[in-house]
């Protein structure tokens, strides 16, 4: 049972916005079975931002009387130093592999705060990205149908199967810009294609999820609700798989799957292609 799990404190750090640490922790914790309580500190550049993150990590240990893990990533000596110091288990996303590369190639890292996307440095992918996230935003969960030729991918499933999470994830690391459209309860009666999906079937994806997992995510929104309800949740389920399948729109599980992993596989089966921004 997941609630006779161990729950352990896990911090991602990085003078960056610990996106990288993020995605490595997520992948390596995914072999283990305990709950992590995830805290993420991005933009560690300074000793006083550095004081009050390690003032988290040894209330962390005080708590709870076990060491916290850290995946951080920290390119200024001293700050790294003094991380490798704190009271927790402390993991360089980035070591092994810079001095693999360093060896490899014979040439000395020369480190630097992890600004590797800046503004100034191409500032064309910067705005670009940004006007994904604006797109994706302005199209999550069916607010607006308007200038769908501009979309990359339409995703289309039940509220709270995940559309959300994976549009945004989609829009800020890949420059796409994503519609996402839930399919409510009252849609259930008469489920068919909307008209203005007519015209980009081609741009169309969906996402499913277990009923049961369902169930326990709207639980946690609206507990006791007839929206959370096993009976409806397996309903609407039923429906969506049955609109992707007379349709021919391809569709994955995303019961178990991170939103990393969502992304990757709507990318396989799509041949959508990264936009690396």
């Amino acid at each position: 049972m997941q609630s006779e799990l161990q729950s352990r404190d896990v911090f991602y750090v990085s003078d960056g916005t610990a996106i990288t640490c993020e995605t490595l922790g997520h992948v390596v914790l995914g072999q283990f079975s305990f709950l992590p309580n995830e805290k993420t500190f991005p933009f560690v550049e300074t000793d006083d931002k550095l004081d009050d993150l390690l003032k988290h990590i040894q209330h962390s240990y005080e708590k709870h009387g076990i060491k916290p893990l850290v995946f951080f990533s920290l390119v200024i000596p001293h700050m790294r130093e003094r991380m490798l110091q704190a009271p927790a288990h402390c993991y360089d996303v980035l070591e092994s592999i810079v001095q693999r590369v360093a060896e490899d190639t014979q040439m000395a890292p020369t480190p630097k705060l992890q600004r590797s996307r800046s503004v100034s440095k191409d500032s064309d992918t910067y705005f670009n990205r940004i006007s994904a996230i604006e797109y994706t935003l302005a199209h999550d969960d069916g607010i607006s149908l308007k200038d769908l030729n501009s979309a990359d991918i339409i995703l289309l499933g039940v509220s709270r199967s995940g559309k959300t999470p994976t549009s945004l994830y989609m829009a800020m690391q890949f420059g796409l810009r994503v519609v996402n459209y839930p399919f409510i309860a009252e849609d259930m009666k008469m489920l068919r294609l909307l008209p203005e999906f007519e015209f980009h079937r081609h741009k169309l994806f969906g996402l499913t999820i277990e009923p049961e997992r369902l169930t326990q995510i709207r639980e946690n929104r609206l507990s006791g609700s007839e929206y959370a309800s096993s009976e409806q949740c397996e309903q609407e389920v039923a429906t969506i798989e049955a609109l992707f399948r007379r349709e021919a729109i391809p569709y994955i599980n995303t019961s178990s799957l991170s939103v990393e992993e969502i992304t990757t596989r709507i990318f396989e089966r799509t041949g959508l292609k990264r936009r690396l921004v």
